[in-house]
């Protein structure tokens, strides 16, 4: 039975119940799952024409997409549609209507993002979009790399859809995070979980970042009562993520169950953003992005930092 469809029992039996004088306890939300969320490459080719699907490719690589995508896929640029072009932010609420009903997305459109890079950015795509609202945002699984090896054709035909009719919603704060409650969760303020998702070296402030990426911090080291669990751990050795079971194990055995609000971070947001999905996306945990990350926090003045590692200003 279908989310929706379980929503309206629910509803009718909770609408009987009044009538009848019975009172029921609240119902709890329906935590989403990965036969939900997750698409694998089997199902995407099997629906690809489904005119209710739009599929999005977000790359970090410059050309990719015209070198070949998906049949149907449309471009979707993280650095110049996804973000603020002044400010340091997400696109707005007109922008990220503008931009969807460009794609061709309705109201009850199916949107499966994938790109490059495990599907780093594909995910922070999909992060946005639940930010504004949309109502069915799904990611492939395994990303491009994984339609690739699995012989999938690729097409340099660009699509030029109708435009959509969707309604963009005001953004869901409770999505993201900002520098003043990670500062109240690393002074132990607000019981929250911390995750970064980093590499070990770039959690100790051993490096200030991983090989040939440019944004930085002027400190390294990590928010102080972060647990480092990489981005990497959940996923297996041809980029989709490990079974739901054991990835729920694996983060319980390291202190995150979903029994507490969890806010992950990185460098920039776009890693964060791929264990944002499988945390709340396919584990169904209360979880925020703090997109501002490390190159925020780690370049802010008089904030506490934990450097294991002891490197200052560049000199260990």
């Amino acid at each position: 039975m279908s989310t929706k469809k379980i929503s309206r029992v629910v509803a009718l039996v909770a609408s009987v119940a009044l009538l009848s004088g019975v009172t029921t306890a609240p119902s709890q939300a329906i935590p989403k799952n990965d036969t939900q969320t997750l698409v694998s490459t089997e199902w995407l080719a099997k629906n690809i024409n489904d005119p209710k699907i739009v599929v999005l490719e977000v790359s970090a690589e410059e050309g990719l997409y015209e070198r070949g995508h998906i049949t149907g896929a449309i471009k979707v640029s993280w650095t110049k549609e996804l973000v603020d072009p002044v400010n340091r932010n997400i696109l707005s609420q007109a922008s990220f209507q503008k931009l969807a009903r460009k794609a061709g997305i309705d109201n009850d459109s199916t949107v499966v993002f994938y790109g490059d890079n495990n599907n780093w950015f594909a995910a922070w795509g999909a992060w946005v979009f639940n930010i504004y609202g949309l109502n069915d945002v799904r990611l492939l699984d395994g990303g491009r790399i994984k339609w690739e090896k699995d012989g999938r054709p690729l097409t340099t035909a660009v699509s030029a859809p109708a435009l959509g009719d969707v309604v963009a919603k005001k953004a869901d704060a409770t999505l993201r995070a900002f520098l003043p409650e990670v500062l109240k969760v690393a002074k132990k303020q607000q019981n929250t979980a911390l995750v970064d998702i980093r590499s070990a070296d770039e959690f100790s402030g051993k490096i200030f970042a991983a090989p040939g990426f440019q944004e930085l911090a002027i400190r390294a080291g990590h928010i102080p009562g972060a647990i480092n669990i990489p981005w990497k751990t959940a996923i297996n050795a041809d980029g989709t993520f490990k079974k739901t079971a054991d990835v729920r194990k694996i983060y319980a055995d390291l202190g995150i169950d979903g029994k507490k609000p969890i806010i992950v971070y990185c460098r920039i947001g776009e890693r964060a953003s791929h264990t944002w999905f499988l945390l709340s996306q396919v584990l169904g945990y209360d979880v925020k992005v703090y997109d501002g990350s490390w190159t925020e926090y780690g370049n802010s003045v008089g904030v506490p930092i934990s450097n294991p590692a002891g490197t200052v200003w560049g000199i260990a």
